[in-house]
């Protein structure tokens, strides 16, 4: 981002270049509140004006998830996890 080196010949250009930038500062803040919410919604799953086989599929989806974490960490275990024995 390039600025510009402006020179001020007023009180009233300063005034009006702080207003402008108050603005713009306040349209992104409203605009990142709006990012920041949709990140936090509640998922499909526990709307309740769904239908029960909306619910369903999702209770299935989440938990298909859940069991492929569940075994990929297993996996993970077994193979970094345990301590080799001496042979002698």
């Amino acid at each position: 981002m390039v600025e510009e080196k402006t020179t001020y010949r007023s009180l009233e250009a300063i005034q009006a270049r702080k207003e402008y930038l108050l603005k713009d500062i306040r349209n992104d803040d409203e605009k990142i509140r709006t990012l920041w919410g949709s990140l936090f919604h509640k998922p499909d799953m526990l709307v309740s004006s769904n239908t029960p086989s909306k619910r369903i599929n999702s209770l299935m989806t989440t938990g298909a998830g859940v069991f492929d974490g569940l075994i990929l960490a297993w996996k993970l275990y077994r193979k970094f996890g345990k301590k080799k024995k001496n042979k002698r």
